[in-house]
Parts: C-alpha cells; structure tokens; sequence
C-alpha cells in the first residue's frame, strides 16, 4: 500500500494491500477501507466506517462523520459503503443514528458529485448518480440506478425508486416514483413521464418500458382519482418486472407520492 508520510491514520485502522492514502488525510479509529481505494489529498475518513474496493475519494471530502442530528450523544454507529464508488470534492455522508437503526449504507458503483450530502441512516443501492450539491435528508432511501439532480433535496423519510429521475433544483417532500421523471420545487414538484431515454441507456427491455408508459397512462392521464386509477391497474395484467415494481411502489408508499 502507499501511505504518504504527511496521512494520519489510527493505529486500530486496517487497510488493505493495494490502497493510496494521499497527502494529509486523516483515518480514524476503526475504519476498514479496502483493495484498490485510493484516497486523495485532505481527505478524511471518520471513525467506524467501512470502505469497499476500488473507490475512489477526491479532495476534501469527509465520510463517515458524526450525524448532525441533536439526539446523537457518541455512541458507536456505522457507514459501510461499497465498492467502486466515486466520491467528489467536498462531499460529505454521516454515520448512522441509534434512534435510525444505527448505520447509513451504499451499495456499489455509485458516483457522487461534488459537494453532496448524504445523512444519518440513509440507505442506497447501487449505480445511484448524485450529481453536484445534491441533498439526501436522514432515513431516506435511494434505489439501485436512479439519479438526483443537481441542488435537488428529498426530505426525511422518502423514498426515491429505481431508475427514477429528479430533475435540478428539485425539492422531494413525498416518494419519487420508479422510472419515472420528477422535476419542480416544494409545492410544484410534478411527474413528466416514463424516463424512456434514460431507461434505454441503461438496457430496460423493450416490453417493459412499453408496460410502464400504459400504466403511466392508466394511473395518471386517465383523469381518475388515485384509488380508481389503482383499481384499473390491478384489473389489468402486468407482466414486466418494471410494470411490477411501479405497482407496488405505489401501494407501499407511506408518505404519498409526488404526481
């Protein structure tokens, strides 16, 4: 491993073969970074926090803090990240709370642009892009591929589904809908549609897309209320996963759905 002679790194830290610790960054009691990471200069990892392989941390970034919440008094929590994951300059993302289940997670392959933000027992998957000053409040859950725009906010305890797409300078204050498009501020943040081109760069069949815009039409563009709409859509057969996952999505979300 490198481990340039101006780093901190706590004794109890284990890094693994094939890490680069650049210039004056510090590593805290307890952290794990694994094969391959590399982390630039001024870089902080705090303690308790676990790292995958092959990320990659650039300038001035901070992992793994305290969460900025008024009932965290120090106890032990943890942020495990997973592997190949991009993190940019002046991003941050805390620790879990007690209160929250005690851990923030991220999956794999995930790219954050600068100077996000992701807090206390936040959960996300994998291929996830936060472009630049993106916000993710506590409890909130990010599925596999979608991606927040940049300056855009989702408040405690919503959910952001797969492949679903949030437009700049967008304010989430209810779930955002799986491969689907969501753009506006607080009280003006509307759907515009099945995200198509984005679903067809990432290889979302045909069928399935196809299944998605005849639901989209049922649920939203039928003129029907909700409940109505979503009695059409059960009488109907779906046969697509992403036709599926919309469905229950809809039908699980606890705090609304922004449409």
């Amino acid at each position: 491993m490198e481990i340039h002679p101006t780093a901190v790194i706590d004794p109890t830290a284990e890094i693994a073969q094939g890490a680069k610790i650049g210039p004056y960054c510090i590593v805290g009691p307890e952290v794990r970074i694994g094969p391959d990471t590399v982390l630039d200069a001024y870089v902080q990892i705090h303690r308790w926090t676990e790292i995958g392989a092959g990320c990659r941390f650039y300038t001035a970034c901070s992992v793994g803090s305290d969460p900025q919440d008024l009932k965290y008094h120090g106890e032990k929590t943890l942020l495990r990240m997973g592997n190949r994951n991009t993190v940019r300059e002046f991003t941050s993302i805390n620790r879990g709370t007690a209160g929250g289940g005690g851990i923030t997670s991220i999956g794999d392959d995930n790219l954050f642009m600068a100077s996000c933000h992701v807090a206390h027992d936040s959960h996300m998957g994998s291929g996830i892009i936060m472009a630049n000053a993106a916000t993710l409040a506590g409890h909130v859950l990010v599925e596999d591929h979608a991606t927040v725009g940049a300056f855009s906010a989702v408040i405690q305890f919503c959910r952001v589904g797969t492949h679903a797409f949030i437009g700049g300078f967008s304010v989430v204050t209810r779930d955002a809908l799986p491969y689907i498009k969501t753009v506006g501020a607080r009280n003006e943040a509307k759907i515009y549609g099945i995200n198509t081109i984005g679903l067809e760069r990432k290889s979302v069949p045909a069928d399935g897309i196809a299944e998605l815009k005849r639901l989209y039409r049922i649920l939203f563009q039928s003129q029907l209320n909700t409940g109505d709409a979503l009695r059409r859509a059960r009488e109907s057969e779906w046969h697509s996963r992403e036709a599926v996952t919309l469905m229950e999505f809809i039908e699980t979300a606890k705090r609304g759905f922004i449409r």
